[in-house]
């Protein structure tokens, strides 16, 4: 007995089994096969290979360089400086642009600062003081401008509260700002943006500005929606694009995105990849009111006169800074994804036949019917 089962079933092994096909007479579950079947079809031929390109290799490993250089002149006339010619080399911080680059608008000036001793600034909590002990000497004053020198000056009564002198660059500071901007005029500079990007899995290179051979193609050219290779962009539009007015905005400082972006279809003709321009403020839109509002730093510029004695103008900078991002990717028809998303879209296919079944053996009224139908039992 056992060799004959053992027998049987080593014949099992050559044996061919086939699926058994019920074929179910019913229009309301046929209707619905075909309606999940052509849904399938849609998302694979519509979604998957017209809007993804899902027949194409891609690249987004993007390699890019930015250039940025600045034109426009501006005159001032102010109290601390007097008349003054503004041109790129005081305006623009770094000279040498690159993808971020920052436009001075406002400014606060403190001429002629000498290492002497004055008073603390009011409103520094760490140089209020009643006498002198509150001023160890050589104690620097927290959030102030200085190291304390031992004496508390007081404005006259005796039992008031005074300031620590201080050992610092003297005048200090000047805190009240300008009411309009200094450099509002910056609003009419042009920028110059040569962005170059190159996909390194295809080999393909590209530049932001039109292959021409006239040379006065950069000099008259401005940038528009419907002329994206010209690489000339005015400050002032480059503001108003991200939804901001250049004088507000210049008054206090803020950040400012111009994002480029390469989406090229590269089994098209390469003169159809384009740059594709974009612009938003980075920096928080604080309120009038806030301390944290704008942007701003300071520098100084240090000279020396006949005895010998340094001194300096310090400057206060108000400004927009830009940031420049790239970002793309480029794709091309490869028969590898174009064989994975067919063969996926084949898979998904089968989603038909197990829903139906579904509905066909648990969720109609006949569905015992049609579970004798398709399943077998042997004993």
């Amino acid at each position: 007995m056992g060799q004959v089962a053992w027998k049987g079933l080593f014949l099992s092994f050559f044996d061919y089994k086939t699926e058994k096909y019920v074929i179910a007479k019913n229009k309301k579950v046929g209707i619905l096969f075909r309606i999940v079947q052509l849904s399938i079809l849609a998302y694979l031929v519509g979604w998957v290979f017209v809007v993804k390109k899902g027949y194409q290799d891609t690249d987004t490993s993007i390699q890019s360089s930015v250039i940025t250089k600045l034109k426009g002149v501006a005159y001032t006339n102010t109290t601390e400086l007097g008349p003054r010619l503004w041109d790129v080399v005081d305006y623009v911080i770094p000279p040498q642009g690159e993808n971020v680059f920052f436009v001075v608008t406002n400014l606060i000036v403190t001429p002629n600062q000498r290492q002497e001793k004055c008073r603390e600034s009011f409103g520094i909590t760490d140089a209020v003081c009643s006498k002198n002990t509150d001023c160890p000497e050589g104690e620097p004053v927290i959030a102030g401008n200085g190291v304390k020198t031992g004496r508390c000056l007081k404005s006259g009564a005796v039992n008031t509260t005074g300031m620590c002198e201080i050992f610092a660059w003297c005048p200090l500071e000047k805190r009240q700002k300008p009411k309009i901007p200094v450099l509002g005029k910056a609003e009419n500079f042009t920028v110059y943006i040569k962005n170059s990007i190159r996909f390194p899995k295809f080999n393909f290179s590209k530049a932001n500005i039109l292959n021409t051979e006239d040379d006065s193609f950069l000099k008259t050219c401005r940038y528009s929606k419907e002329n994206h290779y010209c690489p000339i962009f005015h400050l002032g539009k480059i503001v108003s694009w991200s939804g901001n007015n250049f004088q507000e905005l210049a008054m206090e400082g803020g950040v400012i995105g111009i994002q480029i972006e390469w989406d090229c279809n590269l089994d098209r003709d390469a003169s159809e990849c384009h740059p594709q321009y974009s612009f938003t403020r980075l920096d928080n839109k604080f309120t009038e009111k806030s301390v944290s509002s704008g942007y701003n730093f300071r520098y100084a510029k240090y000279y020396r006169d006949a005895n010998g004695t340094d001194y300096r103008t310090l400057i206060k900078a108000y400004g927009i800074r830009f940031d420049i991002m790239v970002n793309g990717k480029a794709g091309k028809f490869n028969i590898i994804p174009t064989i994975i998303n067919i063969g996926s879209g084949l898979a998904l296919m089968g989603v038909g036949a197990f829903i139906c079944d579904l509905v066909l053996l648990y969720f109609i009224k006949k569905s015992n019917f049609y579970r004798d139908k398709k399943f077998e039992e042997v004993k």
